[in-house]
């Protein structure tokens, strides 16, 4: 589904998208940069995915239009490989709760965390002899 408006909000970095049907849907730079659909995200075929860890203040920098069907997005990492087509757009805002919580069981189960620079250790009792 093609939106009706697009606006970046260059305050927090973040995506609205209006549709026909009255929906309306705000996307954070950091949800958007972990679902991008580049190789370096979603690797060369299935289950080669790599986990997006550090991204929490990550933004939305830039748009340009891809063609008549996506969006080129720039973030402040500088990554800016992924074309979001409207159709994934859409499907990224519609199922924003289960993707977002699917994302943090992810992380939680790699010892990984949103904030860039923080580690996840855990600390084991020793055995008793």
């Amino acid at each position: 589904m093609v939106p009706t408006k697009i606006k970046l909000h260059k305050d927090d970095g973040s995506l609205s998208l209006d549709y026909a049907d009255g929906s309306h849907f705000t996307l954070t730079g950091e949800y958007l940069r972990i679902h991008s659909p580049s190789a370096e995200v979603r690797g060369h075929g299935k289950g080669q995915e790599i986990l997006q860890h550090g991204k929490k203040d990550i933004k939305i920098t830039g748009l340009e239009p891809s063609g008549n069907y996506a969006l080129q997005i720039t973030f402040s990492d500088e990554h800016d490989s992924g074309i979001y087509s409207w159709d994934y757009l859409y499907d990224l805002a519609t199922n924003h709760n289960k993707y977002w919580q699917n994302y943090l069981t992810a992380l939680n189960e790699a010892g990984k965390r949103r904030e860039a620079g923080v580690q996840v250790v855990q600390f084991m009792e020793p055995k008793q002899g």
